[in-house]
């Protein structure tokens, strides 16, 4: 598979299980309030865990398909956004036995997504560049 096709399936089916999630996090948001505690309360606010193993899906796939150049690059990519996360998580916990408010798991997946976005795209500015 040419990599620009597989790119193409890959956002398709990522972004096919992130809409999914999207509506799944705003109905269970909305609704859980209104179902009495028990499994079923239970189940509707963890819904979104299923499309969420979608995208890993997605994910695993993708590097499946890559090439060998295009995948260590990746994970390189990757493991800089885990050291950066690392190293500011780190730092962070210490800011927090100051009294710095502490921070949810969400606040760091969105980092280290966030920075492995932002280390790819200037990683590839940088070889187009070049």
């Amino acid at each position: 598979m040419r990599e620009k096709q597989a790119r193409s399936l890959y956002f398709r089916e990522l972004f096919a299980a992130l809409g999914i999630y999207c509506l799944l996090v705003f109905a269970s948001s909305i609704y859980a309030d209104s179902v009495p505690a028990g499994p079923l309360r239970s189940l509707l606010i963890a819904s979104p865990i299923l499309p969420a193993l979608l995208m890993v899906w997605a994910i695993v796939r993708q590097f499946q398909r890559m090439d060998e150049y295009v995948r260590i690059w990746s994970l390189e990519n990757l493991g800089m956004a885990a050291a950066f996360t690392a190293a500011f998580s780190l730092s962070y916990g210490f800011m927090e036995i100051t009294g710095f408010p502490k921070l949810s798991m969400f606040a760091t997946w969105s980092l280290i997504m966030g920075s492995w976005g932002a280390i790819t795209c200037l990683r590839s500015w940088k070889e187009k560049s070049s």
